[in-house]
């Protein structure tokens, strides 16, 4: 399933509980989720493990049926640079699978996962014969263009308060998204990776959050109280 030949070793065939997670496969026809569903493989990453790494040629669709995973690309110096995370229901990197190009990012899980993956060439053949499908991957590649200008929007802000916000609802965006719910399950040292903050300085963050009622705490994770201040910082 990936470059890295452990991972690939490892995959299996979907439950019909694992299926049920995949948003996609309701938009098919029957002939076309049998096709899909011959082809879908998943696998458990453990931590730190990499899903696939830059200039690694494309060789399938991912989707994160449990786990959290992070997108991100290093400089010629040597700097990380992380884009997004990637929570449960998230399925990445269309965009390159469309192109049949190289990888120009890592994506890495930050806890153990279970990725599932469609071989690209199944992608393709889904794309020529599938008019729900192609309406799914033009959806996703419009919300991601979305989430991304709102990445370099965030990279810019020097108030840690509103990229913590920000980075979180970008986590529970709905379409991208749509195992997450209302509540995700992300620790605040993980949360940390992902906005590039101190764990202290997100968890000061996460405490302003909490008081003005904008998210809860809670065990294992966070529930969203109201999307729409965490998307506008009408809470600052």
């Amino acid at each position: 399933m990936t470059t890295d030949a452990s991972l690939h070793q490892r995959r299996r065939p979907l439950t019909v509980g694992e299926l049920a997670t995949i948003p996609w496969l309701t938009r098919l026809s029957p002939l076309e989720r049998e096709r899909a569903v011959d082809d879908l493989k998943i696998a458990d990453a453990v931590t730190g493990e990499y899903v696939c790494r830059t200039g690694r040629p494309v060789t399938y669709w991912f989707g994160v049926v449990d786990g959290l995973l992070k997108m991100s690309s290093e400089n010629a110096e040597g700097q990380t640079m992380t884009f997004t995370g990637v929570p449960p229901g998230g399925w990445f990197g269309e965009g390159t699978a469309l192109k049949r190009e190289s990888y120009r990012y890592n994506i890495q899980a930050l806890r153990k996962s279970r990725v599932a993956g469609l071989h690209v060439d199944t992608f393709h053949w889904l794309l020529d014969h599938s008019i729900g499908f192609n309406r799914f991957v033009m959806n996703q590649l419009n919300e991601r263009l979305g989430q991304f200008i709102a990445a370099r929007e965030i990279d810019r802000m020097s108030n840690p308060d509103i990229r913590v916000a920000r980075s979180l609802a970008a986590l529970f965006n709905p379409v991208l998204y749509p195992g997450v719910g209302e509540v995700l399950r992300i620790t605040q040292q993980e949360l940390a990776y992902l906005v590039g903050l101190s764990r202290q300085r997100v968890n000061e963050a996460l405490t302003a959050l909490a008081e003005q009622d904008v998210i809860r705490v809670e065990y294992g994770g966070l529930r969203v109280l109201s999307l729409v201040a965490l998307r506008s910082q009408i809470f600052l």
